[in-house]
């Protein structure tokens, strides 16, 4: 006996037509679709009016700690998202040994926060995995972190890797390949990744193409420069013949204003010759990131304590200075850092709580300070946790981008400070809502296959993202002419409006609009078919 989804309309992901049917979900399975199942469930829900999809694949999540220090995980069930994919942006928590683990700490705090040292059991991609399995709200697949990997190879040095450290690097990412995770992530604008060149980066990648994963770069930059940086991740994936995932596939900046139709050629230039491209977006003009990601390159080498010292020292701070307001910070991609477009969005340090939600300008205004020693005076005392928002981008470059036949969904969601960017609780129904319904970029079945279907293809998924008997019974249900995303930038944590039911693996996550305790998400393991699925991996442990 199940549970019947009468009389909803289906947009079943594959980016057909839609239709009425019923759909019965028996155990973790879709177990029927169509008009004659109601016999078999013990509950029916009506859901006349409504749609019926796949759940939504969230292809860039930064939900790598919040999946197990939150267990609710109200954000990203609660906007209908059944699937996430993690380890972005070349940083994560696996593989790690005693030394890195740290420093990881320490970095990534103000994009993930920090339990504390006892919270990390595991050191390896398997045991990672396996934590995730003890109990989850929705799915989530893993990629295996460039920086990370340098960190535990090279260290945090600025400099190229040897040969030999290229081939222990590869040795590693086939490891994490061989313990479940799905592809490579990388982040060339955050240390340590970004001190890799090319044929490092191609080395790994063709280690993960063997394995039939796929690369999923933050290239160098999305400012100045931002074209050639995408040209040069094609150009990895083509030597290497490794599947490329553009992450956060924006053109940001002044330098980028209207300039979305070169990067389309670009790439579509590239599929025609064989390169196998996606790329994923976010439904917002805003940023976000760290503001010790906007420092060059060269300070950071060594780690945050060594930046700390050039902090403090005035012929080094100097030099910053130039990079940050004249020449352009490679950190900041290539261009001058505009104070006024930088908004503090979290905080560690409780004494600046008021710095949230302010511009470094306005912040620098009220006493009359320089901007960048005000910058500097935040990370400092905020020991380089401090999140911001920078408001930096276009929306032309936006909608054109999303509407690339192979764009899928992603949130970049940064899920700590007090005000982190509402993209982390809105962005699938503002696809819905905002782009489909109101502005009419999408037809209804195109826009579920882009947030479904496709991201699913992509990351090979053996069972999910689709409505069909047999699968995996990950499925949204939302109003169409309703379904819309509430939160803002002055209050980013709200629930979406008009999603009242998601299920993940068959459990209601969310019912009549509000969160169970069901945790019946699982990790996704990449199988050694390549194909993606839950269960454990290889070695069993």
């Amino acid at each position: 006996m199940g549970t019947l989804l009468r009389g909803g309309t289906v947009v079943d992901g594959t980016g057909g037509p839609r239709y009425t049917a019923d759909v019965l979900v028996e155990g973790d399975r879709i177990a029927a679709v169509g008009p004659d199942a109601a016999g078999r469930a013990e509950r029916v829900v009506d859901v006349d009016g409504m749609v019926v999809a796949p759940g939504f694949v969230d292809m860039h999540a930064h939900s790598d700690l919040r999946l197990l220090t939150e267990p609710a995980h109200l954000a990203k069930v609660s906007q209908g998202v059944t699937t996430e994919v993690i380890g972005q942006d070349g940083l994560s928590y696996a593989p790690v040994d005693d030394a890195v683990l740290p420093v990881l700490r320490r970095a990534l705090a103000g994009w993930n926060g920090d339990p504390g040292a006892d919270f990390f059991t595991w050191r390896t991609v398997a045991e990672y995995l396996d934590r995730l399995d003890e109990g989850i709200a929705g799915n989530a697949a893993y990629l295996v972190p460039h920086g990370t990997v340098r960190a535990l190879v090279c260290g945090w040095d600025d400099r190229p890797a040897t040969q030999a450290e290229i081939a222990r690097m590869a040795d590693v990412v086939r490891t994490g390949m061989d313990q479940g995770a799905v592809g490579l992530s990388a982040g060339l604008t955050y240390t340590p990744g970004m001190y890799a060149d090319g044929a490092e980066l191609a080395a790994l990648c063709a280690a993960v193409g063997e394995r039939g994963g796929f690369f999923s770069p933050h290239h160098r930059s999305y400012g100045a420069g931002a074209l050639e940086a995408y040209a040069e991740m094609v150009g990895v994936a083509e030597r290497s013949g490794c599947a490329l995932h553009l992450a956060h596939a924006t053109l940001n900046f002044g330098p980028n204003k209207g300039r979305a139709g070169e990067l389309i050629t670009l790439l579509d230039a590239a599929v025609a010759r064989g390169v196998d491209i996606t790329l994923d977006t976010y439904p917002y003009l805003p940023g976000a990131t760290t503001l010790s990601a906007i420092l060059p390159s060269w300070c950071q080498s060594g780690g945050l304590d060594a930046a700390r010292e050039r902090l403090r020292d005035p012929a080094a701070l100097a030099r910053i200075r130039e990079d940050l307001e004249v020449h352009g910070s490679d950190g900041c991609h290539g261009v001058v850092a505009e104070w006024e477009t930088i908004e503090i969005s979290g905080v560690t340090n409780p004494e600046l709580a008021g710095t949230v939600g302010r511009t470094v300008a306005d912040i620098a205004g009220a006493t009359g300070a320089d901007p960048f020693d005000t910058c500097v005076d935040i990370l400092l005392r905020d020991d380089f946790g401090t999140g911001i928002l920078q408001h930096v981008g276009h929306e032309e470059n936006v909608r054109a981008i999303m509407r690339h036949p192979r764009h899928t969904g992603g949130s970049d969601g940064l899920l700590v400070g007090a005000k982190p960017h509402p993209r982390a609780w809105g962005t699938f129904p503002r696809y819905l809502g905002r782009y489909c319904r109101e502005l009419g970029l999408f037809s209804l079945e195109e826009c579920v296959h882009h947030l479904t279907g496709r991201a699913a293809g992509r990351l090979r998924l053996a069972d999910r993202g689709r409505v069909r008997p047999g699968l995996a019974a990950d499925l949204v249900v939302f109003d169409p002419d309703t379904v819309t995303d509430t939160a803002t930038f002055a209050e980013p944590a709200q629930q979406a409006a008009g999603i009242p039911y998601v299920l993940v693996n068959g459990a209601f996550a969310i019912d009549g609009g509000e969160r169970t305790d069901a945790l019946a998400g699982r990790a996704l393991r990449r199988r050694a078919d390549g194909r993606t699925a839950p269960g454990t991996h290889p070695t069993g442990g």
